[in-house]
């Protein structure tokens, strides 16, 4: 990897961690209890983890720092939402959940004065 390709990696998880910081503290105002976060499964990542009300919801961050390679929320396609599933199922599993599982995404973009644009999605899969 070259230094260019190190800078770029970096920088996409620094902002991809402000990003889920950001979606963090947006979902506690909306009610959300965060439980957990950056849980690994063997066929993806859980970016947080919620409790709300009765019902466990897993949610994904999708951050963009421009729309060039499409808006945050046009970055989880059907292989994303079969990898979401079943990080979930492993992750119920594990825990022994044995209630409800939603599924929410934010969707982040910086705007050019460097300030995050938030939007929360409840449901996206349906």
């Amino acid at each position: 990897m070259g230094a260019v390709s190190r800078l770029r990696a970096g920088r996409s998880l620094e902002l991809g961690r402000a990003g889920e910081k950001a979606a963090a503290e947006l979902l506690r105002s909306h009610g959300y209890e965060v439980v957990g976060a950056g849980f690994r499964a063997r066929r993806g990542e859980l970016d947080l983890v919620c409790r709300r009300g009765k019902d466990l919801v897993v949610v994904e961050v999708k951050t963009r720092s421009g729309d060039a390679f499409g808006t945050p929320y046009e970055g989880i396609g059907t292989r994303k939402r079969r990898a979401l599933m079943a990080a979930a199922a492993e992750y119920r599993a594990l825990s022994e959940w044995r209630g409800q599982i939603r599924y929410a995404v934010v969707a982040v973009t910086v705007r050019t004065d460097g300030a995050l644009d938030l939007e929360l999605v409840e449901e996206p899969f349906d």
